[in-house]
Formats: C-alpha cells, structure tokens, sequence
C-alpha cells in the first residue's frame, strides 16, 4: 500500500493558523505562536507566509472558494427541508472559518485585502438568498408580497448568517466558539434564519419548519437525549 505524501509545511501552517485564530481569535495569535504549534522556526514560518496577513488571506481565499461552491445550489432549494438543510451546510463553513466572523471588523479595519474582498462576498451571499427565495417561490413553498419583501428578506437573512456568531459569543464570551458549542450555535442560526420566512410559508411548510425544529433541538441538540453533538 502506497505511503500517503506528507503535507507541505504551507499546508500545516495554515491548518494550524485556523485552529489557533477560531481558538483565540486572529488578533491573539502571533507568528510565534504559530510556529511553536507546528514545532518549527519562525523563519521556516516566513519563507512561506511573510506576515501574519497573508496567512489570514490565504485562509480567507479557501472559505471564498467553498462558498462560492456552496452559493451555486441555492436554486436547488425546492421545500423548507431543503432550506434547512442549506442554511445548515452554510453556518458549516461559517463555523469552520468563524475567526472572520469573530474578529471581523477589526480585521477589515486593518487588512487592506479583506475590506476589499468581503464586500463581494456579502453580495454573493446576498444574491444566493434571492435565488434560495425565488426557487421556494417557484416550487410552491412561500409567497412573499410584492413590492420591496424579497430584497429586504435576502438582506435580513444574510445579516443574521453574518453576525450570529457574534451574537453568540456575546452571550458566552468563553464558551459560545468552543468546539462543544458547534451544535448549539449553527443549529440556532438555522432556525433564526428560516424564522424570517415564517410569515411568508405556505400552512404545511410553516409546519414542516416546526417540525425539524423540534427534531433537531431549539437548543441545538437533536431533540432526543439534550446532548449536544459535536
């Protein structure tokens, strides 16, 4: 059986960068820091990254590409169960990049790239949204007035995505973002999302919302024994 290659240090440095920043967040994590978690020098560290930006960037432009990929299903979403099932496959990738989300506005304060970059990034979630409306428009399962509702209802939806985590660890600054939190806060972020089409839901979607609701946990648990999952 073929050895599997090891992974080229650029690799390991940004695997353990995002460990460390979604950790401790961006700001609380120097190169050294970073270099001691690998068990390398810091020069080894600054032959491939030069600065601690340009590791944040490249963990950024990982996240851009796989939710990119992830935006281009939305018009698949035909029912509430296929929303659910989105929005969680979303506040995934969310969770698993969540020191951009943490630290956001002082890394866009600070990081040239990064405030250029994350506004197009909030259109193409913004623009998803409008497709993810549209498609449940189509297949019978809402009915948003005329007017102004489906752009005020896609842009509420991506602030809520956007800042849940950061409403999140306001309420448990030391705990919120642990790894035994995953569960809690992407399931609340689902549900607080769909929450928004509530109003516009045909009768047996509204109740098919309620009901994976209820299976999954309002609290984050899967509704049978109150145990997170990890």
């Amino acid at each position: 059986m073929a050895r599997k290659a090891p992974r080229r240090t650029a690799e390991r440095i940004l695997e353990a960068s995002l460990g460390l920043f979604n950790r401790f967040g961006e700001s609380h994590v120097s190169t050294a820091a970073i270099a001691a978690e690998l068990g390398i020098s810091s020069g080894n560290l600054y032959y491939h990254y030069r600065a601690k930006d340009e590791i944040v960037n490249a963990l950024f432009a990982q996240y851009e590409q796989a939710l990119g990929a992830l935006l281009q299903a939305a018009g698949d979403v035909a029912d509430v169960e296929d929303a659910w099932f989105f929005m969680h496959r979303l506040f995934e990738l969310v969770w698993q990049y969540r020191f951009l989300y943490r630290d956001l506005n002082h890394l866009l304060a600070r990081n040239r790239q990064l405030e250029a970059q994350f506004p197009p990034l909030l259109r193409a979630k913004t623009q998803a949204m409008h497709t993810l409306l549209a498609a449940l428009h189509n297949g019978g399962a809402l009915r948003l007035p005329p007017g102004g509702a489906p752009e005020t209802t896609a842009n509420c939806m991506v602030l809520v995505a956007t800042y849940w985590l950061s409403f999140e660890y306001v309420h448990d600054p030391r705990r919120a973002l642990e790894p035994e939190g995953a569960q809690s806060a992407l399931l609340g972020g689902v549900r607080h999302v769909l929450g928004l089409l509530l109003p516009y839901l045909e009768p047996a979607q509204g109740a098919h919302l309620a009901r994976l609701v209820q299976a999954y946990g309002a609290d984050g648990t899967d509704g049978t024994d109150g145990a997170a999952k990890e």
